[in-house]
């Protein structure tokens, strides 16, 4: 039976391409792997896949019994729903490690990198397999986005390296050109439920025995937004009351290098309190442009003390 690889809830173009590629690793080492996703590909993933020819992953909603890798996350939260009744062979990631445990041993690849594409490169190289040309060009892609073409704090010399060398397996010369028409398709919201748009990079936490939501839209112009945006608001109210402590939004402006922060919280002064400004409903963040690094753990150590 083929371990099942997958990433978080809500899944962005990282998260579906590592289980594409960590599966096809696998498969090549003699560990059958199958890659699946815990939801639909947002439309920035659909053009990835569909420029470099790659199948999108089924959609799992159990795991239950199962063998599985998970990528791009290590938190329960982010995980399938029954996880804990299932054997986790292998985590590959980028972000701190969560509080998902096992019983058994297991292949831990968690490097501090803009992307787990970057990870997943130098787990090509480091076991000798070669990358093919279509999954290059999927990985290259995942690390430009993650990496908002390298304008996040979180993009390191080896994010840097490895689309460097990708991108010559891809067979692609101008990959920040890529990068730019894969955002031009992120920033498309014609169209798009509101609540489509709050989930298209969501993710919640648990931030002292708090449920904290945090979603992320990034735009080439944040102007493009603006015909949205109260029902962007409305709609954080109402996942808010599904449970949560608070809701936040960003509002990521690539070319501006900042994001505004739409704010729904019992207690909306955690925002100043973490960023320094006021505001009840809505805040500009300049040079805010990661969620892991910029947003997250500004708030868990405000929800701690």
């Amino acid at each position: 039976m083929a371990a099942l690889v997958v990433g978080h809830k809500s899944p962005d173009t990282d998260s579906v391409i590592s289980a594409i590629a960590v599966a096809d690793l696998m498969s090549k080492r003699g560990i059958q792997a199958k890659p699946v996703t815990q939801g639909d590909v947002t439309p920035e993933t659909a053009f990835v896949l569909d420029k470099f020819g790659l199948a999108k992953p089924e959609v799992a909603t159990s795991v239950a019994g199962k063998q599985v890798i998970l990528v791009d996350h290590s938190d329960l939260a982010q995980a399938p729903s029954d996880v804990k009744d299932s054997e986790i062979i292998a985590i590959v990631d980028h972000h701190k490690l969560g509080d998902v445990t096992t019983s058994s041993p297991l292949l831990m690849w968690v490097w501090p990198a803009g992307c787990t594409g970057t990870v997943i490169k130098a787990m090509y190289d480091f076991y000798g397999v070669e990358v093919s040309k279509n999954i290059a060009g999927g990985l290259l892609c995942a690390i430009l986005s993650d990496t908002v073409i390298f304008k996040s704090p979180t993009t390191t010399d080896d994010d840097k390296k490895a689309v460097e060398s990708l991108a010559k397996i891809a067979g692609i010369a101008d990959y920040k050109g890529l990068g730019m028409d894969m955002f031009k398709v992120k920033s498309a919201v014609d169209g798009v439920p509101a609540r489509d748009l709050v989930f298209r990079d969501y993710k919640d936490f648990d931030m002292s025995g708090k449920k904290i939501g945090i979603g992320q839209l990034e735009v080439i112009d944040l102007s493009m937004l603006d015909k949205v945006k109260a029902a962007l608001a409305a709609e954080i109210t109402k996942v808010k009351a599904e449970g949560r402590h608070s809701v936040f939004l960003l509002l990521t402006d690539i070319m501006k290098e900042g994001s505004e922060m739409l704010i729904c919280s019992d207690d909306p002064s955690v925002v100043k309190k973490a960023f320094g400004v006021d505001g009840d409903k809505a805040v500009w963040l300049p040079k805010v442009m990661s969620r892991k690094k910029d947003v997250v753990p500004k708030f868990e150590a405000v929800f701690k003390a």
